[in-house]
């Protein structure tokens, strides 16, 4: 066997370490690669998940008309020409002047509730209106405007006509002739003829040709000439 120099032996041994070195420093190397390609990697794959995508546009405009078509809330109210038509049929019933339905003179007065002796029945009793004399076949007329409610032939008070002028206001138009000149539901306006001076009223008989003629108020007989002209008393 061939024996080796003292110099091939030191430089075996200090290749022999070097090469070790080197070996562990390739290794050193090629992890820290791989480890640096899978940070980059890593990096740019959390960067791709976090892209935030624009808001869809529509969705926008969707949510701002949801906010800027909610209905506002509103009162109802009465409108102006309903309130104007009720406010001007009021004061056509007020200021329209009241009259007689007939002209002449009060041959019976309104008793207010205090009994007077009828002349015809010779009984005491109320007299719930006034008896205007007038010839037979005398003109009657509505006191004022108003609608026909109610038409008939009485046994005791003949041909009569009830007509509400409103505001409560009834007039009674009792003693007519046969030959009535509205019907019931007829509208009328003050000065409007209604029909005639008649004799039909066998409760009032005995005395002259006259118009027994009534109002109630509210349901209560009132005086019609302290009604029609309150200045007169």
């Amino acid at each position: 066997m061939k024996k080796l120099s003292l110099t091939q032996t030191k430089l075996g041994r200090t290749l022999g370490k070097k090469g070790l070195y080197i070996t562990l420093g390739a290794c050193f190397l090629a992890l820290a690669g791989a480890g640096i390609a899978a940070y980059n990697k890593t990096v740019d794959t959390i960067n791709k998940s976090l892209v935030i995508s624009e808001p869809d546009s529509q969705a926008s405009k969707q949510a701002d008309n949801k906010v800027n078509d909610i209905p506002k809330e509103t009162t109802v109210t009465t409108s102006k020409p309903e309130q104007e038509t009720k406010q001007n049929d009021d004061l056509t019933v007020k200021t329209q002047p009241n009259i007689m339905p007939v002209t002449g003179e009060v041959i019976q007065p309104f008793s207010n509730g205090e009994l007077v002796k009828s002349e015809t029945l010779g009984v005491w009793k109320t007299h719930d209106g006034i008896d205007i004399k007038a010839d037979l076949g005398a003109p009657v007329k509505a006191m004022n405007k108003g609608k026909v409610t109610k038409v008939w032939n009485d046994p005791l008070w003949g041909n009569c006509v009830i007509i509400d002028h409103g505001n409560g206001v009834e007039g009674h138009y009792y003693g007519l002739t046969a030959a009535v000149g509205v019907t019931e539901g007829d509208s009328v306006t003050g000065s409007d003829v209604i029909g005639a001076v008649g004799d039909t009223a066998q409760i009032e008989v005995a005395g002259p040709t006259h118009l027994h003629f009534g109002v109630k108020q509210n349901g209560v007989w009132i005086d019609p000439e302290d009604f029609i002209n309150p200045s007169v008393k």
